[in-house]
């Protein structure tokens, strides 16, 4: 029987959604407070796209896909609005093109294949023409894809978003009390933020690793606990991230978690 058999939660999801495979990328969209989530089908080369409303956990669209059923991807996001890329090559990482798509409907908005994004600043996406040479940039209306102005690096500042992530840290750095399991090869990720302790850490089992997840307040009570993965051969990455107050991570890789805290 589990230790945590008689645990009762103190928090309960505010999200939690189940995708048909594997979540590869989540992006936020600071000004709607939208998550985009890229979904990858390997067994059949598939990705899907969905969107969904951290505010109030709303479904704004699900298993959007493109004409291009592999070789696409997310890019950035922006005033609700989703930026898709493409790649020149299977075997490489190089993108190109931009494909737009409104974050309420899921409808494009607009695709340019001569494009290619450089970087997402506060004022909008930077992109280039990636025919020409020498790259020149310049900022685009994310609404229509028209170019508005050459790139102006004092005004036009990369945009910071306010994900928060845990660190990497020895087990030895933490308080035992924020560890109710044997930790796995002395490293555990931990972030104290909004006066709750939360933990991610490996645990051997019968030569297999688990991947759990904890939430304590500040006394040390255990408020919430999740078995991210089990039965793995390594160790995972880092399991969550936090975003004005909201913990999100992923579950056996195609499970979305949101924590209001």
């Amino acid at each position: 029987m589990s230790i945590f058999a008689n645990f009762m939660t103190a928090l309960l999801p505010f999200i939690s959604k189940i995708y048909p495979a594997p979540v590869w990328r989540m992006e936020i969209d600071e000004s709607s407070q939208t998550l985009f989530l890229e979904i990858r089908d390997h067994a059949d080369k598939q990705v899907g796209f969905s969107a969904l409303s951290l505010q109030n956990g709303d479904i704004y669209f699900e298993g959007l896909t493109t004409p291009e059923r592999w070789l696409t991807g997310i890019e950035a996001a922006y005033n609700g609005v989703l930026l898709l890329h493409n790649y020149q090559s299977a075997t490489g990482p190089v993108h190109k093109g931009i494909t737009a798509i409104e974050a309420v409907s899921g409808k494009e908005l607009w695709s340019n294949f001569t494009l290619a994004f450089d970087h997402l600043s506060v004022n909008g996406p930077i992109v280039y023409n990636a025919q020409l040479q020498p790259k020149k940039l310049f900022l685009i209306d994310v609404k229509t894809g028209n170019a508005l102005r050459a790139y102006e690096p004092v005004i036009d500042q990369p945009l910071n978003n306010q994900i928060v992530s845990p660190e990497l840290l020895p087990a030895t750095a933490v308080n035992n009390l924020y560890l109710p399991l044997s930790v796995h090869a002395n490293a555990v990720h931990y972030i104290s933020y909004n006066g709750f302790r939360i933990v991610s850490l490996h645990t051997l089992l019968q030569e297999h690793l688990e991947q759990h997840l904890f939430v304590f307040n500040e006394e040390c009570t255990l408020l919430y606990h999740d078995l991210l993965n089990n039965a793995i051969q390594k160790m995972q990455p880092e399991a969550f991230v936090l975003h004005n107050n909201q913990l999100i991570y992923l579950k056996n890789r195609s499970g979305l978690i949101v924590l209001n805290l």
